[in-house]
């Protein structure tokens, strides 16, 4: 940041922030998910054992390449790898003793203190679609998405109650030349919500972007000392590490900023079609991945991913919501669990071009699996369509609404004196009703979950309405919470070092977009 940008944020807008703040929209989030469930698991210590032992006897016989990426190999080779061109073999044992110095958990911070997520534990922090090209709503149709479409989308996802975190590329706006819209994109997510954000991870110089514009908005200091992003690394499945993706993920390990380490698997054509092959392949990239981190910084934050689906025998497309889908998202949690690692995986997946009722299928056993393998980290947590080429705006809003009954399953049952509600059986006695009742009165407002989209009228109230099924209250939704969108407050002076950062950045490149 530049002297005169520091300056700026020294002497401005701390007035006029608070000016702002006193009178902007309120919206309210919900904490993170706390579970207060156990969580499901499918395997039996010796399965465990089986898949950890095949996982390192991958590492050390077969290997794994990390391409176009010298610094790596020397890396690797001054840790005790046998390293053989550009493949890796990792001796049994060794990426484990990496894998230690990763912390079990860590706090990501938001520009909004209230807004900060814990990743870990027993918590599960919910983030919106990544990566999708293309968009649609019933207004536009399917179209290529724009940095208009990204904005709404960031304004969504800020307005959303059951939403923790702002997300990194909830679309691709192609609208802008690839070498510069990581910039629009941030500053996006900066200055149009208050929740926490994304890094960019598409070449490492935009990562060192995302860096420096953290620096921006929360002091140099800060960034240096706390985790302020959390981003997406993905492994070239099978088994290879790429330069761009592990350069990135080196710019955020040296700077303390948080990496999702994750295989991007479609069973049957990256990984085996078996649930235990895919396992011990997602482990074995998983430790090679997460401990390259530690390589390059022991004790930055990394959360241990699975991104895996199964494919269609007949088309070749992926398929989603499968029951071995889950039983490999429930096995990779165990594992994850085992190695003292955060875990990343689930959302709000499917494979129809529509959100009708094989949407609704597909994600309702999506989210649910999610939940229940202990995830922590839940990217595509709403907006998914189309096996991820479309973010749906109605699909949005309607998964974003059904997060809330994540929310209250986690919280498991209360065995208190209020949740027991012997006051209420006495009251009523046989025959009566709990309507009126003193206990009903006092919890009515809060014992159950209660949607803000769904239809549950009467039939003649629901016809005479028109008759509107579930995608079109949702296009009226999406309308409505655009419409009542403020921007959360935001000093002055960042609020210009962010765009003067922008602008010199995009001035100083000429357009590429390729």
């Amino acid at each position: 940041m530049s002297d005169m940008a520091a300056g700026r944020r020294a002497r401005g807008g701390g007035g006029s922030a608070r000016r702002a703040e006193r009178t902007a929209v309120s919206f309210e989030t919900a904490r993170f998910i706390e579970r207060n469930i156990p969580n499901f698991e499918v395997l039996n210590e010796e399965a465990l054992q089986i898949i950890e032992h095949n996982a390192e006897t991958v590492l050390e016989e077969i290997g794994v390449n990390f391409v176009e990426n010298p610094g790596a190999l020397e890396l690797w080779r001054a840790a005790g790898a046998d390293v053989r061109g550009e493949r890796v073999h990792i001796p049994r044992g060794l990426a484990r003793k990496l894998v230690a110095t990763a912390p079990r958990s860590f706090t990501q911070h938001a520009r909004n203190p209230e807004r900060n997520v814990e990743i870990g534990g027993r918590n599960l922090v919910l983030a919106p679609v990544y990566g999708p090209p293309f968009v649609r709503d019933l207004d536009g149709g399917r179209r290529y998405a724009t940095i208009a479409d990204f904005r709404n989308f960031v304004r969504l996802g800020y307005m959303s109650k059951w939403l923790h975190h702002s997300g990194g590329t909830v679309c691709e706006p192609t609208d802008v030349p690839v070498n510069k819209r990581h910039l629009d994109m941030l500053l996006a997510h900066m200055t149009l919500s208050d929740k926490p954000y994304m890094g960019s991870v598409t070449e490492p110089s935009r990562a060192a972007d995302s860096v420096e514009m953290s620096k921006i908005l929360f002091g140099a200091d800060f960034v240096d000392q706390n985790t302020v992003m959390t981003s997406l690394i993905n492994i070239n499945s099978p088994m290879t590490f790429d330069g761009i993706m592990m350069g990135a993920l080196e710019v955020y390990a040296k700077a303390n900023q948080a990496a999702i380490i994750s295989p991007f698997i479609v069973g049957g054509a990256m990984a085996p079609v078996t649930v235990a092959g895919t396992l011990t392949q997602v482990l074995a990239e998983c430790l090679a991945g997460v401990a390259y981190s530690q390589l390059v910084r022991p004790g930055a934050p990394v959360i241990m991913g699975a991104f895996v689906t199964s494919i269609d025998m007949n088309s070749g497309a992926p398929t989603f919501g499968t029951p071995e889908a889950a039983h490999i998202t429930y096995g990779a949690g165990q594992l994850a669990r085992r190695l003292g690692l955060p875990y990343r995986s689930g959302g709000a997946f499917t494979g129809s071009k529509l959100p009708d009722a094989q949407a609704a299928y597909e994600t309702s056993n999506s989210l649910n699996m999610a939940l229940l393998s202990g995830v922590n980290f839940m990217l595509h947590a709403c907006g998914w369509l189309e096996g991820g080429l479309v973010s749906d705006f109605e699909k949005f809003v309607m998964d974003a609404d059904q997060l809330g009954t994540l929310h209250h399953l986690a919280r498991g049952i209360s065995m208190d004196e209020n949740g027991q509600a012997m006051d209420a059986i006495r009251e009523v006695g046989p025959g009566g009703h709990y309507l009126g009742c003193a206990h009903t009165q006092a919890n009515f407002k809060s014992a159950f979950w209660r949607t803000d989209l769904l239809d549950y009228k009467p039939f003649e109230t629901w016809d005479e309405e028109g008759a509107r099924d579930t995608r079109t209250l949702a296009q009226a939704r999406v309308k409505k919470m655009l419409a009542d969108y403020q921007a959360p407050a935001m000093d002055e002076g960042v609020a210009e070092a962010l765009n003067e950062y922008v602008a010199k950045k995009k001035a100083s490149m000429p357009d590429a977009f390729m």
